[in-house]
């Protein structure tokens, strides 16, 4: 698994305003451009279920004191992503709002590719997770669960595993 991270300075621009009200809806910390100088590590993903290896990569910028813009992408639910964006969102929140992480979570649109310009002054990073971490299969995390064996907990911090739980058997998908 890998993420990446941009570094940016948030502006006011019309491409940034169509994101500003699920923003505004969806986030703690109201319109993302009230604050144009401070610059944000941005992560996309799906998150099905957040875990460990995102949390690690996540927490190797905010340990910089660099704030976290985590994207999730909006996409239906099934097998691949038994969570709804929303449900994905809370269990972001809730776990970074236990540590008083700076970190925004948004959600965005599903898409097609990341792109980005040469030399317009982002720093792109890919990170690998530490050892002590490895690789992290959501897959086989979701397999773990739907096969009634614990071995997902550990993958999967202790704060958001009811969460987890509770929305895969409310939810009507099967794993």
């Amino acid at each position: 698994m890998h993420l990446y991270t941009r570094e940016v300075k948030v502006e006011n621009t019309a491409v940034e305003s169509i994101a500003v009200e699920k923003w505004e809806c969806q986030n703690h910390g109201g319109n993302p451009t009230s604050n144009i100088s401070k610059k944000y590590a941005i992560f996309v993903g799906r998150y099905q279920p957040y875990h460990q290896g995102h949390i690690s990569l996540i927490m190797q910028k905010i340990n910089q004191g660099i704030p976290a813009l985590i994207m999730v992408r909006d996409i239906p639910a099934d097998e691949k992503n038994p969570f709804t964006t929303e449900q994905t969102v809370e269990m972001i929140q809730k776990f970074h709002a236990a540590h008083d992480h700076d970190v925004k979570v948004m959600i965005i649109p599903d898409i097609e590719s990341v792109n980005y310009g040469r030399g317009v002054g982002y720093e792109i990073n890919e990170f690998a997770p530490p050892e002590n971490i490895g690789f992290i299969s959501a897959t086989k995390i979701r397999q773990s669960i739907k096969d009634k064996n614990d071995d997902w907990r550990s993958l999967v911090d202790e704060s958001i595993q009811p969460d987890v739980e509770r929305y895969l058997l409310e939810s009507d998908i099967a794993l």
